[in-house]
């Protein structure tokens, strides 16, 4: 069987098995995480990953314990991250919906695997009996 890294090497045609940085690749890992790893980023994600489409009041109905300001903050970042785009559609009133880029919904897709192991992980599911 193939080593993974090597898998992801080849897709992204960076590197070959015999000529790879390994600083690169934790480089790489590193940077995917921290997007994620910020507090309500992922919460913000998952909730438009989840709920879809949504306008920001919503968002912060849906979030509990978020701060206007803070939501405001997260999702110009999730915004400028390329996860998430902020769509002004015409009024009156003006409305503005916040929408999971593809990038985004192709990253609430990989991150789904993770949540359920970690809910199995941590005893949060229960199998059937």
């Amino acid at each position: 069987m193939e080593e993974s890294g090597a898998v992801i090497r080849r897709s992204f045609g960076k590197y070959n098995d015999d000529d790879f940085d390994i600083g690169w690749e934790v480089d790489a890992a590193v940077d995917a995480f921290s997007i994620f790893s910020s507090k309500w980023s992922i919460e913000i994600l998952a909730t438009l990953y989840i709920a879809g489409d949504r306008r920001f009041n919503e968002m912060r109905k849906l979030l509990h314990g978020i701060s206007s300001r803070t939501l405001s903050d997260k999702l110009t970042t999730c915004v400028q991250n390329g996860l998430v785009d902020r769509v002004v559609e015409d009024g009156p009133p003006i409305r503005v919906i916040y929408r999971l880029t593809e990038h985004g919904r192709e990253a609430g897709r990989l991150l789904s695997p993770l949540v359920a192991y970690m809910k199995l992980y941590q005893g949060k599911v229960v199998g059937p009996k």
